[in-house]
């Protein structure tokens, strides 16, 4: 019994030195590295890699055989996909072939790497694939192309944002399979996108599957060497489910790069908070949310309303505002926004509170103006505006209605009715803009 134990044994493991001679053999032949250099082998990856990456089309440029289990290819183009990737173009192809994945049916890839690559991506609908009839011999060959991984060190990650190309540009990317999707990882490089300014990445980490969109985590910054961070996460629903889910929060953010460009020079500061968008799809209309927001350092300069006022007041630090607290909270529900805990002041000279609310571009609410009794020495008689006093400032209500386009307040009207009470004040007003007229006409800077 112990002699045929030894006999089955001994003959077991011949086969098993014969396969894998047989196997040396085949993988160093000659002949099989002239089948993986051939049109017809290239063809048939070609088939196979736009199965397993859901294209309709793709094309290797001429593969070469480099070692045992490795090869390569300048370029791979593939066009109208069916997925998450709606194109790739890379440059610079390197791919490790896994043999053990014969056994399971597959054309298995451990280690694919780009040298350079440009990948667009898009939302799309799930939609069952067609299945072709194979002939009977397809039970025994491969069924799929399985890659582990892709790397590259340089690639464009892209995509459409209101009618524009926006993207991840000059990032390293990985992308491994998620069962049938892929999930992506990318590092360092640059956003580029409408309504943004450009930024940093840091890194980002998202999931595209055929019911949801997820984004694990992006990392950005105006200088990726800086303390700034902008941090985001999101869910949004691409099945029957539309719906959004955004948080984000941002912390010492220069606020210029993001201000309309005639207001970039007058505003800086560094911006912290936070944000919640909720929405049964990702329009506008069907959105709600709410945030905060905190200016640090906050400067105002060359605002032709604050010149005005230091040419009234006889004040000119009043054209410059060194902020010593600016901040807010705000929700809405479309299409209303509430702006609640307005609080802005510069110490010693003025202070805002307050809220408001736009509703359709309507404007409406109130704000409490504090000023120091000195900056209200243009005034006659200031108390009458001006009437109560708390915490070193004199503080008066102001109502604001009107639109988003034509704002309107009832401070002034009383300001006028003070001069219309004193005719002198209002002469001295005037003669100081005459005097501020002559000075400005015949200076000689």
């Amino acid at each position: 019994m112990r002699r045929k134990l030894l006999i089955c044994a001994g003959a077991i493991a011949i086969f098993f030195l014969i396969a894998a001679a047989g196997c040396v053999t085949i993988f160093h032949s000659p002949l099989l590295t002239h089948y993986l250099e051939s049109d017809s082998f290239r063809q048939a990856m070609e088939t196979e890699t736009a199965k397993g990456l859901h294209f309709v089309e793709c094309r290797y440029s001429p593969i070469r055989r480099t070692s045992t289990f490795t090869a390569q290819s300048e370029s791979f183009e593939a066009r109208n996909g069916k997925k998450a990737m709606k194109s790739l173009d890379t440059r610079g192809i390197t791919a490790t072939f896994d043999p053990w994945g014969v056994f399971v049916r597959q054309w298995r890839f451990s280690d694919g790497r780009v040298q350079s690559g440009d990948v667009e991506i898009q939302v799309y609908k799930a939609n069952p694939e067609a299945v072709a009839p194979k002939p009977w011999f397809a039970i025994f060959l491969p069924k799929k192309v399985y890659l582990k991984k892709i790397e590259s060190n340089h690639a464009n990650v892209n995509w459409r944002f209101r009618g524009e190309q926006a993207g991840f540009f000059g990032t390293q990317l990985l992308i491994t399979p998620h069962g049938p999707d892929f999930e992506y990882v990318a590092t360092s490089g640059r956003l580029k996108m409408a309504l943004f300014p450009d930024l940093d990445l840091r890194r980002a980490h998202l999931l595209i599957t055929k019911t949801l969109i997820t984004v694990y985590d992006i990392d950005l910054a105006s200088n990726s060497s800086s303390e700034e961070s902008i941090h985001a996460q999101a869910n949004a629903g691409i099945g029957k489910d539309r719906s959004v889910n955004l948080k984000a929060n941002f912390n010492a953010v220069p606020i210029r790069p993001w201000l309309p460009a005639e207001w970039k020079g007058r505003l800086k500061g560094s911006a912290f908070g936070d944000l919640h968008w909720t929405g049964t799809d990702p329009k506008l209309e069907n959105s709600s949310g709410e945030g905060s927001l905190r200016i640090r350092k906050g400067r105002i300069d060359d605002v032709p309303l604050l010149e005005k006022l230091a040419e009234l007041a006889q004040k000119k630090s009043f054209e410059h505002l060194d902020l010593n607290e600016c901040s807010l909270s705000f929700g809405w529900k479309y299409p209303k926004i509430d702006i609640k805990n307005i609080s802005i002041e510069e110490r010693g000279k003025f202070r805002i509170e307050g809220e408001l609310s736009i509703n359709q571009r309507r404007l409406r609410g109130t704000i409490r103006l504090g000023l120091t009794r000195e900056y209200l020495d243009w005034l006659p008689n200031p108390e009458e505006v001006f009437s109560r006093r708390e915490n070193g400032y004199l503080w008066t209500n102001v109502r604001l209605f009107g639109t988003i386009d034509d704002p309107e307040q009832d401070l002034s009207p009383r300001i006028i009715e003070l001069f219309k009470q004193s005719p002198g004040a209002y002469l001295g007003l005037l003669f100081r803009q005459f005097e501020g007229w002559l000075k400005r006409a015949f200076s000689h800077d």
